[in-house]
């Protein structure tokens, strides 16, 4: 039985930093629209929001799109896309890809490569990464960086700096941020779900230390886009202005 690959966007009303962030307007749509358009122009065989939100709901059906009902108590986006992809009827094979709901410039090619990892049948879980060109960035703990084995597997992923460079005349290392769009084939996915929070995830609050401590291997491909995501209000108006600016140039 063939692979087939089904896009599922985690979008939740309730957000510390920016409630009704999916349903927030951005260049006359709401972002969510935004994202599932994008995410509809991949080569993906499927796709739907998750959402436990009925406005969040209502809108996506308003702009056509598919939308899949999940339960309030999820802590993370992965355990949002396990759900999901039970309610779909998604088979174990198959390989779910997990979109954040707001990354409104999220494109089509970096989808695209992200799947292509799945051709070797070995590879569970993938994401991406991306050389970090603005050094002055490596300090930034929102900055996910990460370090890779020559396969492209993932040997952690940290707030800090890493590799540290211990000495000085050490030429300096390329170091590589993580994008947060995970792909998992689906029994993996529903393998990770049951797994309970670990020491790693608890100290640097990342969920993919869970499992790298349990035993699961990440591979990366390498991007050289960042996409732009929005995590606060004063996100949104500056992603608008860089619209309007570009709109009038």
């Amino acid at each position: 039985m063939s692979t087939r690959f089904f896009g599922i966007i985690p979008a939740r009303y309730a957000s510390t930093r920016f409630p009704g962030k999916p349903l927030a307007m951005l260049d006359g749509k709401p972002i969510i629209q935004h994202v599932f358009e994008h995410v509809a122009a991949s080569p993906l065989n499927g796709y739907a929001v998750a959402t436990d939100d009925e406005r969040i709901a209502q809108c996506v059906r308003s702009f056509g799109g598919n939308v899949v009902m999940t339960s309030p108590s999820h802590p993370s986006g992965t355990d949002r896309c396990g759900e999901a992809a039970r309610l779909l009827g998604l088979a174990e094979q198959d390989v779910v890809v997990n979109i954040q709901g707001d990354e409104p410039f999220i494109s089509a090619a970096e989808i695209s490569l992200l799947a292509d990892l799945f051709a070797n049948p070995d590879i569970q879980i993938a994401t991406l990464v991306k050389p970090m060109d603005d050094l002055s960035l490596i300090q930034d703990p929102n900055k996910v960086k990460v370090t890779r084995a020559l396969s492209g597997k993932a040997l952690y992923f940290s707030r800090l700096p890493i590799p540290f460079v211990r000495d000085a005349q050490c030429a300096t290392p390329t170091y590589f941020q993580h994008l947060g769009i995970y792909a998992y084939r689906n029994k993996t996915l529903q393998n990770l779900i049951q797994l309970q929070p670990s020491e790693l995830e608890n100290s640097e609050k990342l969920e993919q230390l869970r499992w790298l401590e349990n035993g699961f291997d990440i591979y990366t491909a390498l991007c050289h886009y960042e996409g732009i995501g929005i995590d606060t209000p004063e996100d949104l108006q500056r992603v608008q202005a860089m619209l309007n600016s570009h709109e009038t140039k």
